[in-house]
């Protein structure tokens, strides 16, 4: 495939020296640029925040994912059982993992924390 594009001078200039380097560079960034889109962890800093505002541990015991968190991890799950998952996805997946350990950390001492008070 052959394709034209249109760049700056100074970008041309770094990418002379990297001619033969070029089918790399674009994979690299590529997979950079989706590797930002997927990392936001759409819906933990929703969590994160939610966590941080000290809530109540009825509040806490009560948290569930957002639709948007859900159907992320209902498309990972999905993928993960039909065609396997990139390793960028293996990579969101563990953060996922990691979120829903912290949540049920949480979660946990808010039932002591309830069931202590009813002592």
């Amino acid at each position: 495939m052959q394709v034209t594009l249109d760049l700056p001078d100074d970008v041309v200039a770094q990418l002379h020296t990297l001619e033969d380097k070029l089918p790399q560079i674009l994979e690299l960034g590529l997979r950079e640029l989706n590797t930002i889109n997927q990392i936001e962890f759409s819906g933990v800093a929703e969590v994160l925040e939610f966590l941080a505002s000290l809530p109540t541990p009825e509040a806490i015991i009560a948290l569930r994912p957002s639709e948007a968190l859900q159907a992320q991890l209902s498309t990972l799950l999905e993928k993960n059982r039909t065609v396997g998952l990139t390793p960028t996805e293996e990579q969101l997946w563990q953060g996922y993992e990691y979120l829903e350990h912290i949540v049920r950390m949480a979660k946990a001492r808010a039932f002591a924390k309830l069931k202590a008070v009813e002592e």
